[in-house]
């Protein structure tokens, strides 16, 4: 007879904390779905109550205000010429780091610290040397304005994990390859690919939903109406006096159902990326 696999049973503390992370996680978002359904007076007097009707009012009302088609086009464009350029670079930046010899070895390790303290600085106070830059180059409501400061804010990110794939994998397959006459740029790009492709999902999806989601960069670079991304389109919904807060509620959700449906196709490699390196074999 076949052995009966065994459950693993969990600790009732583990349950416990997992539980208590998944409501913390899901109730920001059921409380969302439960506002979109209530007019402003109901969301400002008591936001705590369930709704008394299903109204689709401020549905109707962000799909009139919102251009989703051009806001979906301009995030889109954005984001796949932003994630082009900086995986081509952090790709190319970290092979260099970790395979190429260097004369003097120091380099490699005070390259590799300038690109990851930019991780200590925060984007915030960038947004005025940023913006006097764009004014200079005359980029300014264009694709590029944004493009350039997302591409220079993922290199530390992208930088640590790639680095951090390709010094824990064995190095012999690519010096095969060189004793075999195959040029650097084949390499890079026939062998050594394929074999980080985990990394390079994981910094995309990351970088994906942080472009998704970025305002701060965007209300300061893009004033253009056909310019707009999608956060910067949600703010459309504060005025000077008041705010329509079922627009924003709607809004919100049209734009964050893609999130979640992105995030959970996925999720799984994510977390693949995340651990590839962590085990030596």
């Amino acid at each position: 007879m076949m052995p009966t696999p065994t459950r693993t049973r969990r600790h009732p503390v583990q349950t416990f904390i997992t539980a208590v992370i998944t409501v913390l996680v899901v109730t920001p978002f059921v409380w969302m779905v439960l506002l979109v359904f209530k007019d402003n007076a109901s969301i400002l007097n008591d936001p705590l109550a369930l709704p008394t009707s299903l109204s689709l009012d401020n549905f109707a009302r962000a799909l009139d205000t919102l251009d989703l088609a051009l806001l979906y086009k301009n995030t889109f464009v954005i984001a796949a010429l932003a994630l082009a350029i900086q995986l081509f670079i952090t790709f190319l930046s970290s092979l260099a780091l970790t395979r190429l010899v260097y004369r003097r070895k120091w380099l490699a390790n005070a390259i590799y610290l300038f690109f990851i303290a930019g991780q200590a600085i925060p984007p915030f106070i960038l947004l005025f040397p940023v913006y006097r830059i764009t004014i200079e180059l005359g980029i300014q409501n264009t694709y590029l304005s944004l493009v350039l400061p997302y591409v220079a804010m993922s290199v530390g990110f992208n930088t640590l994990l790639f680095t951090g794939f390709l010094r824990g994998f064995p190095a012999e397959i690519e010096e095969a390859a060189v004793l075999d006459g195959v040029n650097l740029w084949t390499m890079a790009f026939r062998i050594v690919l394929p074999i980080v492709m985990p990394i390079v999902v994981t910094v995309f999806i990351f970088n994906m939903l942080y472009i998704w989601n970025e305002f701060p960069f965007a209300v300061t670079l893009i004033s253009d109406p056909d310019m707009m991304t999608i956060p910067l389109a949600i703010s459309q919904f504060k005025g000077q006096f008041s705010i329509d807060y079922g627009g924003i509620v709607a809004a919100s959700l049209l734009f964050i159902i893609p999130q979640l449906a992105f995030y959970a196709v996925f999720q799984r490699f994510i977390i693949g990326g995340m651990t590839a390196g962590a085990v030596k074999g």
